[in-house]
Formats: C-alpha cells, sequence, structure tokens
C-alpha cells in the first residue's frame, strides 16, 4: 500500500493536478492531506473541491483555520493578509464550515499527520530543527508522523529516545525501534530555495518515504495570480521557491 502525503498546497491548483498525476503514476492508492488547502495563490475554491472529492483523511492548516473564520485577521505578513482576505470573499458559507470542523491531529493506518506540532497543534509553532522536534517526540505515540507548515522537506529521527538526527535524504527507511517526524515539504509554495511542488510517498510494504519533487506550471499560477489582483510578490516568491 502506498500513500500519498501531501499539504500546503495553498490554492495552487497546478500544482496540486501535477503531485496527484504522479501520485497515480507511482500507484498511490491512498491519499491524506496535511492542511493548508487555501492562502497566498488564487484557486482555494478548486484545490478544496479537489481535496474533498478524493474522500480521504485531512488536517487543518493555520491558513484553512483563519480563512474559516469571520474574525479580523490578526498578526500575519502582509502577503498572507491579503491573500487570506480575498480568499475568505471567494469561500462560500458551507466550505468555511468544512475548514472549521477540520481536526489538527489524526492518526491514519500506522502513522500520525499534524500540520504544524503535536505538543501544541493549535498554536501553529514551526519545527525547524531537532530541538524543535523533541517537543512532538514526547506526544508522537506512532513510529511516523508526517507534518508540514514550514514548506521545507526534511525528517527527524529518533532513536531509544534521544536527541533526534535531522536529515534532507530524498529517501527515508523506515527501521524499528526509531521514531520518525517527517515534513513532507508544499505542494503549492516551496520555500528551500527549489520551486517544484514537493509532497511523499509511503510505502508500507518497503517501509520507505520518498520525497518527489516535480515542475509544474509556474507561469500560469502566477498569471492567475495578477488576475485575481493578488499582491505581485506572491508571484514572484513561487519563482524563487521561498
Amino acid at each position: 500500500m502506498k500513500y500519498a502525503i501531501f499539504g500546503d498546497i495553498h490554492a495552487n491548483l497546478e500544482a496540486l493536478e501535477t503531485v496527484l498525476a504522479d501520485a497515480k503514476e507511482q500507484g498511490c492508492d491512498k491519499y491524506v492531506c496535511l492542511g493548508d488547502i487555501v492562502g497566498y495563490n488564487a484557486n482555494p475554491r478548486e484545490c478544496l473541491e479537489i481535496v474533498r472529492s478524493l474522500d480521504c483523511p485531512v488536517i487543518k492548516g493555520n491558513h484553512d483555520e483563519e480563512c474559516s473564520r469571520d474574525t479580523p485577521l490578526e498578526g500575519l505578513n502582509p502577503l498572507a493578509f491579503a491573500a487570506l482576505t480575498w480568499a475568505r470573499e471567494q469561500m462560500v458559507p458551507s466550505e468555511k464550515e468544512y475548514l472549521r470542523n477540520l481536526r489538527f491531529v489524526r492518526q491514519v493506518s500506522d502513522f500520525t499527520v499534524v500540520h504544524a506540532t503535536l505538543d501544541s497543534p493549535s498554536s501553529w509553532a514551526y519545527v525547524t530543527n531537532k530541538f524543535d522536534a523533541m517537543a512532538s517526540f514526547n506526544y508522537q505515540f506512532t513510529s511516523v508522523c508526517f507534518y508540514g507548515h514550514t514548506h521545507v522537506p526534511m525528517a527527524f529521527v529518533q532513536n531509544d529516545g534521544g536527541r533526534p538526527d535531522q536529515r534532507m535524504e530524498e529517501v527515508v527507511e523506515i527501521k524499528p525501534g526509531e521514531k520518525y517526524f517527517i515534513n513532507v515539504g508544499s505542494v503549492g509554495q516551496p520555500r528551500d530555495g527549489d520551486w517544484r511542488a514537493s509532497y511523499a510517498i509511503y510505502d508500507k510494504a518497503a517501509k520507505t518515504v520518498t520525497t518527489r519533487r516535480l515542475e509544474y506550471d509556474i507561469r500560469k499560477t502566477q498569471e492567475k495570480i495578477l488576475a485575481a489582483g493578488l499582491p505581485e510578490g506572491l508571484a514572484d516568491r513561487l519563482a524563487e521557491g521561498h
């Protein structure tokens, strides 16, 4: 059984379609979404419709939460503020309700999924190094947990409860007795200097997690951002991969 684990789509329809097509070609028969379906790019409703059509486990991201609310947007950078303000105007009440009702953490089969951290999933803290990861490992009761939020693919591996190692490998082999906290990167807005869409395949039989990077029609995505009247900086950062 192969799971396509993806998240941080951020309303990037072209990237999402490319990822799902690749997942099918790679033989994935299950899908899991790590949240942040909306925000930043110009197709929030279309991306949400596709994710819902997969009928797969989905968890809530911070942009999903903000988009589902009617309260004032606070504490956001100008680009995120502009994109979420626009997205709120596009979404219908039933779509906002769906996002609002998503859970923060789920166990799927033999692994866990969360958007940000396991120790405080609704606080939207970032796991960027092994010291951040240690807090989540204390709340991880499966050998593997997938997360997103930072838009940077990486893996943290803990052996016997000690200090975890940080890895940036394309393929991570899941070994008995170890815990894995794995970031699958971002479908719609990578931030590791590589503009290509990122997701991961968890092959349960082979006991491997493989990160996939894919080119997509980025120009089309950029044109949609500008046509929607969203900030030009949102289009520029896609090509820069940050």
